[in-house]
């Protein structure tokens, strides 16, 4: 007897987008396999801040939407920090005003007001948002994801007529590595760097933007560390930390947070963000009727966007 594949998928990529993909559409009863290069530790979003807030991210009015759509699924995990590794956390975001953002915010976000001369020197906003803390956060969805009866399988995958052939709908989440896979200029590395340390007490995030050094200077404390950052450097591609950056993050964070100073270096981090002018979401209708959904470019905002973004593409595979 031949077995029905018609509602087989193979996601390609196993970031944030990757796996929320795959546990969107496992759940509504698909057969899916996630294909990945290297396990969810081993990618981008792994080393992300990450902090959700919807920004660097086009086009506006749909990242809007997919935020707030991942926002109330974050606000629901919240209650599981432990388990799910999200967090609502009060911070500032520096050089905000309430009114440059628009009447959805104050609508979908209690307690939003202008930060204090005591909370930030300089103009800000207050709030609590959700912070992920990404290794418990990947770990989860792809527990998640196994539970949906999906499988994870690490191979290489240079073509994605590979996948094609393999399954009626493929899913390509592959990020920065759609530039190669699809021949998609337009994707552009954006390399981030953090460094970790011992929290010295920090309880509330903070993200400062300097226009005219070009810096964005942010903390994120963790359960178990403080998260210093960052850098946004465009077409950058090494991997490697440079002792330099990492002291001038360090330098800035304790501007800020002068116990930082002090605190003890546990490790530093490297990721690219998949950036590109526009997110990527849409479907291809290819050769003998089979689909591939396209889903990547999210820049900085992957964990922002990703469950409003994940529940598009799942649309689009069987719409």
């Amino acid at each position: 007897m031949t077995r029905d594949r018609s509602g087989d998928v193979i996601v390609v990529g196993s970031g944030v987008i990757g796996l929320t993909t795959a546990v969107v559409l496992a759940e509504s009863g698909r057969r899916v396999r996630v294909w990945t290069r290297e396990p969810a530790e081993g990618t981008t979003s792994a080393v992300a801040g990450a902090l959700w807030w919807p920004y660097s991210v086009e086009p506006l009015e749909l990242a809007r939407t997919w935020a707030l759509e991942s926002l109330s699924v974050y606000e629901e995990l919240a209650a599981r920090p432990d388990e799910t590794g999200v967090r609502m956390v009060e911070g500032v975001m520096g050089e905000s005003l309430l009114d440059e953002q628009g009447p959805w915010a104050a609508a979908r976000l209690p307690g939003l007001r202008a930060s204090t001369p005591e909370e930030y020197a300089g103009t800000g906003l207050w709030a609590r948002l959700p912070l992920i803390d990404m290794p418990v956060q990947l770990r989860w969805l792809r527990e998640r994801f196994l539970r949906a009866g999906g499988t994870v399988e690490v191979r290489e995958v240079a073509d994605l007529a590979e996948a094609e052939g393999a399954a009626p709908v493929v899913v390509n989440c592959t990020g920065l590595g759609a530039r190669e896979l699809v021949a998609d200029p337009a994707v552009r590395p954006v390399r981030g760097q953090l460094v970790i340390v011992e929290n010295p007490g920090v309880r509330s995030w903070l993200v400062s933007t300097d226009a005219v050094a070009g810096t964005t200077t942010y903390l994120f404390p963790q359960p178990d560390r403080l998260v210093l950052g960052g850098t946004t450097e465009v077409d950058e591609w090494s991997l490697t930390p440079d002792p330099a950056v990492a002291a001038g993050i360090v330098e800035r964070c304790a501007r800020l947070r002068p116990a930082v100073a002090g605190a003890r270096v546990l490790g530093h981090r490297v990721g690219l963000r998949p950036s590109r002018p526009v997110v990527r979401l849409e479907r291809e209708v290819r050769g003998g009727g089979g689909v591939l959904v396209h889903n990547y470019g999210h820049g900085g905002a992957g964990v922002t966007v990703a469950w409003g973004c994940a529940r598009v593409a799942a649309g689009l595979a069987f719409g």
